[in-house]
């Protein structure tokens, strides 16, 4: 078992789209979902390939999770986390 990090553009309703893609895969144990940093882990026996293609053909804009995005992260909820209206990030 396997649990890989995505990096998933999540607005509004695109978490219930996503957890019906990953629905449709076999293998998946486990979808955590954390909308604020846009990360998505998937824990199971299903090829990481096959997820990210899955989660595209529902049309959302996703990438695997680099050190880079957790760099990002930190620095955006540091520098704009008071600039948040109703999860929607301004900059």
């Amino acid at each position: 078992m396997e649990t890989v990090e995505f990096k998933v553009e999540m607005v509004g309703i695109h978490e219930k789209r996503l957890r019906k893609c990953l629905s449709k895969l076999k293998g998946i144990e486990k979808v955590e979902v954390d909308a604020n940093s846009q990360k998505v882990a998937v824990t199971g026996y299903a090829h990481r390939n096959k997820i990210l293609k899955a989660i595209r053909r529902g049309g959302l804009k996703a990438d695997f999770w680099s050190a880079q995005n957790e760099l990002l992260n930190a620095y955006a909820s540091a520098s704009y986390g008071s600039l948040r209206f109703s999860n929607f990030n301004f900059f």
